[in-house]
């Protein structure tokens, strides 16, 4: 059965309802894609974060990843334990930690960038790539304009 037959009407038509449904189809990728290799959605988060902005503090992280205080500290632990991670103390605040990704956090992010390659394969397959490039503008736009309300 597909949700045309399943799904009232008026939801199937409800922009929202879509986002949300297509939002549970892609969290349920990402989990059982991620986890196959090893890891979760918020090491891939942080890393990217850490990779492209540099060393930030846990808060830093946090605010750029969108991932909770307690979140964070709990996925950092697993990162460094992996040693993808280094923590330091902050000069500037010795109360803080700076964090920095290491060399093999380089590599793990790479291969993990791979992982979500397939996540947005799975995710986009009845798309051609044209519609993809579109969707993902309109999702950008959507997301700007509510973040930039907040």
């Amino acid at each position: 059965m597909t949700a045309d037959e399943t799904t009232p009407t008026r939801l199937r038509q409800a922009p929202s309802w879509l986002l949300g449904q297509a939002s549970i189809h892609s969290h349920r990728l990402v989990t059982e894609h991620f986890t196959a290799a090893g890891a979760r959605g918020y090491h891939y988060r942080l890393l990217a974060a850490l990779q492209e902005f540099g060393p930030a503090s846990q808060a830093t992280l946090g605010r750029r990843t969108g991932v909770d205080r307690s979140d964070v500290v709990a996925a950092l632990n697993e990162l460094a334990e992996k040693k993808l991670i280094e923590r330091s103390p902050d000069p500037d605040d010795r109360r803080r930690n700076i964090i920095t990704i290491t060399t093999a956090g380089r590599d793990r992010l790479e291969h993990l960038t791979g992982v979500l390659t397939e996540i947005q394969d799975a995710l986009l397959a009845p798309l051609s790539a044209p519609e993809r490039e579109q969707l993902t503008a309109l999702l950008r736009r959507i997301v700007d304009h509510h973040a930039a309300g907040r």
